[in-house]
């Protein structure tokens, strides 16, 4: 994979670091395959990230925000295994994971949900009223030009 240097545009850009500091993260990390998720847009400014956790219990899992960033852990609670019951192939990972998702701004986590062996977390983007975008009337004249406009007409009318 290519290497981008970002450098220059740090020299000549202010209050883009943050930018740049998740392009740099996304090339420096390969995308880790354990646990696979989607991540889905259900409404217009609604999401959904579905982790597939199968084997893992409610007490397993913990779901935190900070900030910008969503950090969902799994950590399996040890269990003695019956001595009658050899494994033969174990396939099912119960490793512990971490994953890390960066949420735009005004991203809220409005939920989450444990079914069938998937993790949904809900988000929906909020922004604030006085960050929307509102449109400026146009005045065609100004106050003073309205108040001359009458004065005139009552001089007239005189």
């Amino acid at each position: 994979m290519r290497h981008f240097d970002l450098t220059p545009f740090y020299r000549s850009t202010v209050g883009f670091d943050r930018l740049f500091n998740l392009l740099d993260q996304t090339n420096a990390e390969s995308a880790p395959g354990y646990p696979p998720y989607n991540i889905e847009r259900t409404g217009e400014n609604a999401y959904r990230v579905s982790v597939a956790v199968a084997g893992f219990a409610e007490n397993e899992l913990n779901i935190e925000l900070k900030e910008n960033t969503l950090t969902i852990k799994g950590e399996k609670q040890t269990r003695q295994q019956e001595k009658s019951a050899d494994v033969l192939y174990q396939g099912i990972a119960a490793r512990a994971f971490e994953r890390v998702f960066q949420l735009a701004d005004f991203v809220q986590v409005k939920g989450a949900t444990l079914e069938n062996g998937l993790l949904h977390v809900d988000l929906v983007r909020e922004i604030p009223e006085a960050k929307k975008p509102r449109q400026i009337p146009i005045n065609g004249t100004s106050a003073t030009d309205k108040a001359i406009e009458g004065q005139v007409e009552t001089k007239a009318a005189a």
